[in-house]
């Protein structure tokens, strides 16, 4: 088993990277998709984070709004600390476990945690190999204002929330840069996935 992180900024297109690698055979562990189940109605960070932001955050059908739960947290750092010191925790957990249901299947597995937050959440340091997707920042302004409709004030908000680009780049394994076309990307991926197979066969 190779237990592989998969992270970058906003908008660099990691989904799309991360599908290309689950078509090669990769097992991919989500990390937005457990961070959305764990704030369904009757979990318990979904009860935190009423407590800690108020009833403003939810939908008519007690559901949370993550537009305007986003909207707070990415315009007051203090906020987005507090949200994520209810989240991490819980992610890491599912994500370690999930990991370990996997390997124990398939003991040859390619594991892949897709998690923006892979590197500020600590989980960077329980991985093996970290692959960042890169894009400049005026791709990934142009792909914010288009995909999520966001003013360019508010992309820009988003961008400098993070931690910057440059510094995941200096930490990874592998970068793959994301600003050409699509068949560009899945040639790099395809590359990569190749060697990861290649170091999971030296480990056995």
């Amino acid at each position: 088993m190779l237990s592989v992180g998969l992270t970058g900024g906003i908008a660099t297109g990691k989904s799309l990277v991360s599908g290309i690698f689950k078509e090669l055979g990769a097992y991919i562990i989500d990390a937005d998709l457990i961070s959305r189940s764990l704030v369904e109605p009757g979990q318990p960070a979904y009860r935190e984070i009423i407590d800690c932001f108020g009833p403003q955050i939810l939908n008519n059908n007690k559901s949370l709004n993550r537009s305007a739960l986003g909207k707070m947290v990415f315009a007051d750092h203090s906020l987005k600390k507090k949200l994520e010191e209810i989240i991490h925790p819980r992610v890491l957990e599912e994500q370690r476990r999930l990991i370990d249901r996997i390997s124990s299947r398939d003991s040859k597995a390619i594991i892949i945690t897709d998690a923006p937050l892979l590197i500020e959440s600590g989980f960077h340091k329980e991985v093996e190999v970290l692959i960042v997707v890169a894009a400049s920042e005026k791709r990934v302004v142009e792909r914010l204002l288009e995909r999520n409709g966001f003013s360019e004030d508010e992309a820009g908000k988003r961008i400098s929330s993070q931690m910057p680009l440059k510094e995941k780049e200096e930490m990874a394994d592998y970068i793959i840069d994301n600003n050409g076309s699509i068949s560009r990307t899945r040639e790099r991926v395809s590359e990569i996935m190749a060697e990861l197979r290649a170091a999971e066969q030296k480990k056995g």
